[in-house]
């Protein structure tokens, strides 16, 4: 892939390269159709094809009043243009938000929960033993991508109200039972996601503060957090 990807290679975030998800990123719409065509000739040069059905594109607007017409165009052929696109497991939308990157994660970890709910449905399984399971294979798929959430109190609320769901079925609760969250939380050995979800912010953070001076992904998040002035 180095070698296919190597004449639309670029600095992050311009050109974000990933074994075979490839997104390239430019100002103008016109720049997109220049790395395109480029690409599309650089794989058919190596026998390869560009998908026309699975290419999109997303166009994020920062300026109320900048406005390009056109269309971005693979080989003469309109690509579709979507609200929201998918990459690495997370929903990125063109109005910035993560409304539906929460959702999407919530909706993996119910996955989880459903293909071993046979065994966590049990109350012959231990109740710790279910919260194991919990903090190993379905938290991880409710956090993925979390650590550079732009979250908002709805979204921690989101989440909190799905992992509750989870562990009173663990417990074999409903609401109706009128059995504290603390309760709960307490049989199953777990902490709340919110707690999780600011460790993980701040683990990541670490790990930017810790890479070299030149790293474009730390220069852009501490400039971002010295112009911040909330608490």
């Amino acid at each position: 892939m180095d070698e296919v990807t190597r004449d639309i290679q670029g600095d992050i975030p311009w050109c974000m390269l990933f074994a075979d998800d490839v997104v390239l990123v430019d100002e103008s719409r016109a720049g997109v159709n220049r790395k395109l065509e480029l690409w599309r000739r650089t794989l058919e040069a190596k026998g390869f094809r560009l998908s026309r059905t699975k290419t999109k594109y997303m166009m994020r607007d920062f300026s109320a009043t900048r406005h390009e017409g056109g269309d971005v165009r693979l080989d003469g052929q309109v690509v579709a243009q979507k609200d929201i696109f998918r990459y690495l497991g997370s929903m990125l939308q063109n109005d910035g938000d993560i409304n539906e990157d929460v959702r999407h994660r919530i909706s993996a970890g119910w996955l989880k929960w459903h293909q071993a709910s046979g065994v966590l449905c049990d109350r012959r399984v231990p109740q710790k033993l279910k919260g194991k399971f919990y903090r190993t294979a379905i938290r991880p798929a409710l956090l993925y991508g979390a650590e550079c959430w732009p979250t908002k109190r709805r979204h921690v609320l989101q989440l909190s109200v799905a992992e509750m769901r989870v562990l009173r079925w663990f417990c074999g609760h409903t609401r109706s039972d009128r059995v504290r969250n603390e309760v709960i939380r307490e049989r199953v050995g777990v902490a709340p996601i919110e707690e999780k979800l600011t460790q993980h912010r701040l683990r990541w953070f670490g790990h930017v503060q810790r890479m070299p001076p030149e790293a474009p992904v730390r220069s852009g998040v501490l400039k971002r957090v010295d112009k911040v002035k909330r608490g």
